[in-house]
């Protein structure tokens, strides 16, 4: 044997060895850890660089800082919410009582989540008519702009966003932006230089801090929300960009879902505005309660839809969003309807889903027909057809690229928000989610999504039996590490 076969083994034998130790020594469900030793395993060196910076957890105390700022106008919410409810005896309907009041409970518990009730909701799905709405309300501002999002891009939209928030910011209006660098490539301090110079005010999310240094590449704040004088809120699945308007040839036109609210609701996004922005801000800049942040919402005469705003993070195991798509899949009675851009559940999500197909429940499902995101993509097929062979409706959408997050329960209960149907918004994206109790507004989710099944195929098993086993493998192989994508 050649000294370099010796010196190949060792390097083989001891690579295994501290995979093993890597990924056993913290605590983590047993699908990661397995799809770790994997990557540790296969890539020697390469995989111990990978998962210095993607497999690491977030430190203890950073954690402990994100979970537990102060919960800004929490208390004031829910007095104010309590006000209502002996004042204007606005009780949820009687016909979805029994069911909401399961879920109601459940994020009141894991993510101290008040249930608002007398909010107007509109539903945009078009990102022109969404932006359009959007600087009308940025337009009349008085007091304070309070921007969140994951990705801004410093291209045509992103540049109109700016120059309006400018303008506000000349005027006197507060304005505050924060947002994920990891997301925004190619936007950075330089560009809000301007802003800042106005008396505006931008950050870049907690874990974009030191990012390297300190191994956070793989959490980021995927969350949108504007909050506008505390009256006008907006919260969904459209970012910043060119791109969400249906201005890039690669993806052609973008489907995305995205909620402006008037109501109580507004202020549990503002709240959690507020915490994210503190732990990302210099303590100068951190803000405090004030009315103005958090005035009595004056609601519409037709401001029925009670809701509650719900998030979710690294900072918790609770895995908020995760439990309310849990809890709608298993309380549905005749159907559970879904959209996301990516499909891939964990065990506990694909066992509620699959146990509610076996049921007879009427599980339909709609992913893209493109990628954005390869590995993603071919875990998605992978899971579309182990669904599809327990019975769910995968439909594939073709007019061009579906980024909507939404849950529609027996067209009663429903869900838009930034959380997708995969681990990495189960676990490691911070995420934010409007519930909402309302009938009238899940028939109108579910009659969006009936009229987008006109732009799409639905999966056959013929389809599944035609694949070329190459795709075969690259479906297989991206689901092995489906846990880390």
């Amino acid at each position: 044997m050649s000294w370099v076969q010796i010196i190949v083994d060792i390097v083989v034998t001891l690579n295994a060895f501290l995979a093993i130790i890597t990924v056993f020594r913290q605590h983590r469900d047993i699908s990661t850890t397995w799809a770790w030793l994997l990557v540790l395993v296969l890539l020697p060196i390469f995989g111990f660089l990978l998962y210095i910076f993607l497999g690491r957890g977030m430190g203890r105390e950073k954690l402990f800082t994100i979970e537990h700022q102060d919960r800004t106008g929490l208390e004031e919410l829910v007095a104010m919410q309590k006000h209502d409810d002996v004042e204007f005896k606005t009780p949820l309907s009687e016909k979805i009582t029994a069911n909401a009041t399961g879920m109601v409970r459940l994020f009141e518990n894991t993510d101290n989540a008040p249930l608002t009730k007398r909010n107007q909701v509109e539903i945009f799905t078009d990102g022109e008519k969404k932006f359009a709405a959007l600087f009308a309300d940025i337009r009349r501002a008085k007091h304070s702009i309070h921007i969140e999002y994951y990705t801004i891009y410093s291209d045509k939209i992103g540049q109109q966003l700016l120059d309006l928030l400018e303008e506000k910011a000349g005027q006197g209006v507060e304005v505050r932006v924060l947002y994920d660098a990891f997301g925004s490539h190619g936007t950075t301090s330089k560009w809000f230089r301007h802003l800042t110079e106005l008396g505006g005010h931008a950050a870049t999310f907690i874990t974009s801090h030191n990012s390297i240094t300190k191994t956070r590449l793989n959490y980021h704040c995927h969350r949108k929300i504007v909050v506008i004088d505390g009256k006008v809120g907006y919260t969904g699945g459209f970012n910043v960009g060119d791109q969400y308007l249906g201005r890039m040839p690669k993806f052609g036109y973008w489907r995305d879902t995205h909620l402006r609210i008037i109501g109580n609701g507004v202020l549990a996004l503002q709240t959690r505005f507020i915490m994210d922005w503190n732990v990302s801000a210099s303590t100068a800049q951190h803000v405090q309660y004030k009315l103005d942040y958090f005035p009595k919402p004056v609601a519409p005469k037709n401001a029925s839809t009670a809701l509650q705003i719900v998030t979710s993070g690294p900072t918790s195991d609770r895995e908020q969003v995760k439990a309310g798509y849990i809890k709608m899949i298993s309380l549905a009675k005749k159907s559970i309807w879904l959209q996301s851009p990516y499909l891939v559940p964990d065990e506990s999500v694909l066992s509620a889903l699959t146990i509610a197909a076996q049921s007879g429940i009427d599980v339909r499902i709609m992913i893209p027909n493109m990628p954005d995101h390869p590995f993603i993509y071919r875990a998605t097929q992978y899971y579309a057809q182990i669904l599809f062979a327990a019975g769910v409706k995968i439909y594939i959408y073709e007019k061009g690229f579906l980024h909507a997050k939404t849950a529609v329960m027996d067209g009663k209960i429903s869900s838009v928000g930034s959380a997708n149907q995969d681990i990495r918004s189960y676990k490691l994206n911070f995420e934010v989610n409007a519930f909402m109790y309302d009938i009238k507004i899940a028939k109108q989710l579910a009659r969006i999504f009936t009229a987008d099944m006109d732009d799409c195929r639905l999966l056959t098993q013929k389809e599944i039996d035609n694949q070329s086993y190459w795709l075969i493998i690259k479906q297989r192989f991206s689901r092995l590490l489906s846990p880390i994508l």
